[in-house]
């Protein structure tokens, strides 16, 4: 090549460097208009970009717009429903239809077999629990005072001789004083030599335990009536020098409570078979023992029956539909319940009517007081005159019949405004305000609010099962958590029949001590004896 340019002239190089140079500018341009074009595309692309984003943004707010139109356009549709059905008020001959469940229900001779069969089988094996064999148990202080009880062979022994004697220890405890009850069965033997004979040792609350039956009574009505967590009980123990384990007063309580389960069982066949049942549920914390320093969060289903006064306190891990599922299955009759959406399962059975409750009805209007005085104001006065004829009605102690007359004379009519007034209101109010959600509450339970004026027996709120779930609530700021799921539900026993004490007034410590020294003898047709209210009757007939 340079060669080549060396035997070019002047003139032929100064013409090829133009001619490189023209060709360079031509790439140049080239190279620029492919730039613009370049920068055209990007630009034309970032604007389609845009155009795809707001569109995607418009799509997106459309079918949330739409989602939000299904949902009112549903809510307007139930309202409209519900303004159909209300608007004419309810009718007297509905409350007065021969065909309504009757109160109270009566047990089949058939089921009552079958309960007897089980209460047999479960006294049966406790009692064969007497032959266990047992690895010995702590030795009584000696500083404790000792009360004999003398116990003679039964029969005729005048013809017989004392050949010795058996002492049984146990620790007995009364309020406020520690003693040790000695059991000194005396032995006979015939004078023939034909066998011997021992003073029958009577039923203990824990065979071949220390514990005598008001030493555990008072564990328990302290613990669960009282709130007083076992630890603190331990203190004194200590005070007195009785020394005792934790563990061991752990197991104490759980025997003790395990000695009613069958009557226990009992009162959940005679409550579920009431027709009539309020319910209501509460939390307890439950120590998870999967994971240690935590717990899992409980609920206690408590069902109250009015017609007898009985409750029944079932332990459940969840408050999901399934957990009232083994005492609302079968049940048919009138349940009385708050506005819990998993009550609807059931109540909207063929065999149940479902009763609302006044009072969660009139907790709302007095929560929107602040939102809207006005028409809140106006819908707890007319409440009120409602909770009017009720405290007349109990104040003139009326009978079923006459309860239902009243209601359906006086209530009625003032229920009737009431409910045309609400149905009106809720068409100009807001469904997320206060106002809204009292009135759509009303509205949407109407039926439910309305139906205890199908009998003279039935409550216009679930006020008395409120009550009964108090105890639960002091109970576990004290001991904050029970130990596991299944003390949950052996505590459940206990404050069941505690709540009855409390409905009848009958002494706690007097019914529970009575109850663990007869319940092991105790025949079966006799068994109902044994409930606080019918305790307290035959105390009372002594």
């Amino acid at each position: 090549m340079e060669k080549s340019l060396e035997t070019l002239s002047k003139q032929q190089l100064l013409a090829l460097l133009e001619e490189q140079s023209a060709q360079a500018t031509f790439h140049k341009k080239e190279l620029q208009k492919s730039q613009q074009e370049l920068k055209q595309k990007t630009k034309e692309l970032k604007q389609k970009d845009k155009e795809l984003a707001r569109a995607d943004e418009h799509l997106r707010s459309y079918l949330s717009k739409s989602g939000v139109l299904e949902e009112k356009v549903a809510y307007l549709e139930s309202q409209l429903e519900m303004f159909r059905r209300m608007q004419f008020g309810q009718k007297r001959e509905r409350f007065e239809d021969k065909e309504q469940l009757a109160l109270p229900f009566e047990v089949t001779a058939q089921e009552l077999e079958k309960r007897e069969e089980a209460f047999t089988e479960k006294i049966t094996y406790q009692r064969k629990k007497k032959n266990a064999t047992h690895k010995g148990r702590q030795p009584l202080p000696d500083h404790l005072p000792v009360e004999e009880v003398k116990i003679y062979p039964k029969g005729d022994i005048s013809q017989m001789k004392c050949i010795g004697q058996e002492e049984t220890d146990e620790l007995e405890y009364e309020p406020a004083r520690f003693f040790i009850r000695r059991y000194i069965r005396y032995k006979y033997a015939h004078k023939s030599g034909e066998g011997v004979i021992i003073g029958e040792l009577p039923e203990r609350v824990i065979d071949k335990g220390i514990p005598g039956s008001g030493l555990v009574t008072s564990l328990l009505v302290d613990k669960y009536c009282d709130h007083m967590p076992l630890h603190r009980q331990l203190e004194r123990f200590k005070r007195e020098k009785v020394p005792i384990p934790p563990s061991t007063m752990n197991g104490w309580c759980a025997r003790g409570i395990d000695r009613i389960v069958p009557l226990f069982e009992e009162l959940i066949a005679d409550v579920k078979s009431q027709g009539y049942l309020q319910v209501d549920e509460t939390t307890i914390k439950v120590q998870d023992e999967g994971k240690k320093g935590k717990t899992h969060l409980g609920y206690y289903w408590v069902y109250h029956s009015p017609i007898d006064g009985n409750v029944v306190f079932d332990y459940q891990p969840g408050r999901g539909q399934k957990a009232p599922e083994a005492m609302l299955k079968d049940f048919k009759g009138y349940l009385q319940t708050d506005g819990y959406a998993v009550y609807d399962h059931y109540a909207k059975k063929e065999e149940v009517t479902h009763l609302g409750c006044w009072a969660h009805a009139r907790r709302y209007y007095e929560k929107s007081l602040d939102n809207d005085p006005e028409r809140a104001t106006r819908a707890l006065k007319e409440i009120q005159k409602i909770y009017a004829i009720e405290r007349k009605i109990k104040e003139a102690n009326l009978s079923p019949e006459q309860i239902k007359e009243v209601r359906l004379k006086e209530a009625l009519p003032v229920i009737n405004e009431l409910g045309k007034w609400m149905t009106q209101q809720l068409k100009f109010t807001l469904p997320k305000s206060l106002i809204g959600k009292a009135l759509a509450y009303s509205v949407s339970r109407w039926d439910a609010l309305c139906a205890y004026l199908y009998d003279g027996n039935l409550f216009i709120d679930n006020n008395q099962i409120e009550g009964k779930i108090r105890p639960v609530a002091v109970g576990r700021k004290n001991y904050l958590f029970a130990g596991s799921h299944k003390a949950a539900q052996r505590a459940a026993a206990i404050y069941s029949f505690f709540a009855i004490c409390k409905k009848h007034q009958v002494n706690p410590y007097e019914w529970l001590k009575y109850t663990l020294e007869n319940i092991m003898t105790i025949k079966y047709k006799d068994i109902k004896n044994l409930y606080p209210q019918n305790y307290k009757k035959l105390q009372l007939g002594k």
